[in-house]
């Protein structure tokens, strides 16, 4: 088997019921795929097992192997859930990249040469921001194919378009 990373997934809210089902507070786009029956996850440093999820109202409803009622669900309120998955795992939808993927990578300006790396990837309602780190401090460049029209994680970077301002400051 290759190598696994762990990732924060959720965090688990109060409990629902009688029957040991908690909500959780999402930390992942694919919450089907993170929190399906069977699958394994880490809370408190301790592994579990999904034993079944639902959504009711827009929430996410799970409730996990050995957690059968209310007062179990109520003990892990505010611990993280966290899921080892593959290393080289992608998201499954195309143009869409984990944090992880992009921590670290170059970024370019538009004619190739290096200003900086991702530092953060920041999530914001409008958009999702990369925080560049550059030797003239931080800059914040939306996550948008108009801005950052190259992603090649192969090769190891991302490429800016030429907006004035974007990477450098503005002049009079």
């Amino acid at each position: 088997m290759g190598q696994t990373v762990e990732v924060l997934v959720g965090t688990l809210g109060r409990a629902h019921g009688l029957r040991g089902e908690i909500s959780v507070n999402l930390r992942t786009d694919e919450p089907e795929r993170r929190f399906a029956a069977g699958v394994a996850v880490l809370i408190g440093g301790r592994p579990r097992e999904v034993a079944a999820l639902r959504w009711q109202a827009g929430t996410l409803l799970v409730r996990f192997d050995g957690v059968t009622d209310r007062t179990g669900a109520e003990a892990l309120r505010g611990e993280e859930v966290w899921a080892r998955v593959p290393a080289d795992e992608a998201p499954q939808a195309d143009g869409e990249f984990y944090d992880r993927q992009l921590l670290g990578v170059q970024v370019r300006d538009a004619a190739g040469e290096v200003v900086g790396s991702v530092a953060r990837v920041l999530h914001t309602p409008a958009q999702d921001v990369l925080v560049v780190r550059s030797a003239s401090g931080e800059r914040l460049v939306p996550f948008v194919s108009e801005l950052v029209p190259v992603v090649d994680l192969a090769a190891g970077f991302v490429q800016v378009a030429d907006v004035r301002g974007l990477l450098d400051d503005l002049e009079g």
